[in-house]
């Protein structure tokens, strides 16, 4: 696992060598700075008398991702809010979830060098509605609004050479793992009975957006916690990666993947019978990909 996580560490921010810093210049006079992308994207494939076989399906999802940014004298406060829902149709399946997230961080920084920043940062993040962990025709309740929601917060400093490319690092981290439906709990670390645990350790948060040709950008979110408290070894890992394709002013093509190892959160196993078996802890993945409509300010 350390292996696993130094790798990721190395793809968020090992490339800075190749990256162009496209910021541009800030106006001395403008405390806020607000960017904002409103995104549609859709997947369809459909199948006639098609020899291989294959099954008609559709995909839609929305992506709201939003900054913003204060700067006065000294004192910066970087506020970033990404809202994604996104539901699929496959024939003979029906409709089923395949994007729900709501992910906010915020990042109070005094200057302390050049790129150099004294910090207190907080980061949240849940999911608007109800998972479900389909076997066969059963379907098993596995997540719900606030049913795990993180919360993590602390003091600490970072490095920021630009809006694209900063690292925030806190030793003294505390982590709120909440569950609000109880009957959830054990399968997020939380005790049985109870719905919120509490960490305190250390804490790393970086990310890296570069252009790798015209229209063609990539960004890097990593995520990293060490509990100091319980198995401070087994850290939790994040990482995304996004590229992002512009076609034209309005059209984009966009492909997401997400990474997340945590050794509390236990995968529930299922019998061919649909009834529940055991549990495993395994690396989570989730992949986007499609085509549609961005709104960008």
């Amino acid at each position: 696992m350390k292996n696993f996580t130094l790798t990721l560490l190395l793809m968020a921010i090992g490339i800075t060598g190749y990256a162009q810093d496209t910021a541009p210049k800030a106006d001395t006079t403008k405390r806020w700075t607000i960017h904002g992308e409103n995104t549609f994207l859709i997947n369809q494939s459909s199948f006639s008398n098609w020899s291989a076989g294959g099954v008609n399906s559709v995909a839609g999802n929305i992506i709201f991702n939003y900054d913003f940014n204060y700067k006065k004298d000294k004192w910066s406060w970087d506020n970033k809010a990404i809202l994604g829902y996104g539901l699929s149709k496959q024939q003979g399946i029906g409709t089923r979830k395949n994007d729900d997230r709501i992910i906010l961080n915020s990042l109070l920084g005094y200057k302390a060098a050049q790129y150099w920043l004294y910090t207190f940062y907080a980061n949240f993040q849940t999911q608007f509605s109800k998972g479900y962990q389909y076997t066969g025709n059963t379907k098993t309740i596995i997540s719900d609004f606030l049913a795990p929601a993180y919360l993590t917060f602390g003091p600490g400093f970072a490095y920021k050479k630009s809006d694209n490319f900063r690292i925030n690092i806190s030793p003294f981290a505390s982590r709120l793992i909440i569950v609000r439906d109880t009957a959830l709990a054990t399968s997020y670390g939380v005790d049985e009975g109870k719905k919120i645990r509490y960490e305190f350790g250390a804490s790393l948060d970086a990310y890296y957006k570069i252009n790798l040709m015209e229209n063609i950008g990539f960004e890097n979110i990593l995520k990293l916690y060490s509990n100091y408290l319980d198995k401070p070894g087994n850290i939790y890992t994040d990482y995304t990666a996004n590229l992002f394709m512009k076609v034209n002013k309005f059209v984009t093509v966009n492909a997401g993947v997400q990474l997340i190892y945590d050794d509390k959160t236990k995968i529930q196993e299922f019998n061919p019978d649909g009834t529940p078996g055991g549990t495993k802890r395994a690396l989570q993945v989730k992949q986007i990909f499609g085509a549609g409509l961005t709104y960008k300010f």
